[in-house]
């Protein structure tokens, strides 16, 4: 997801990013707000947040 898509999604859960924000702590609020463990980047081989939509891309390849 770009920074913009990020920022959008983030508006749309009442969430208001601020310039200096990095992607993974507009992510984190993300995560936050749809009921998730704001945990994006510290999985190792494995994630219990089946609902987030970070998921995908946050687990290694």
């Amino acid at each position: 997801m770009t920074q913009k898509e990020l920022k959008e999604k983030a508006g749309k859960l009442g969430i208001k990013p601020k310039i200096w924000m990095k992607k993974e702590v507009i992510i984190h609020s993300i995560q936050r707000a749809e009921g998730n463990s704001p945990c994006f980047g510290t999985a190792k081989d494995y994630c219990d947040q089946f609902r987030c939509c970070f998921r995908d891309d946050c687990l290694p390849k």
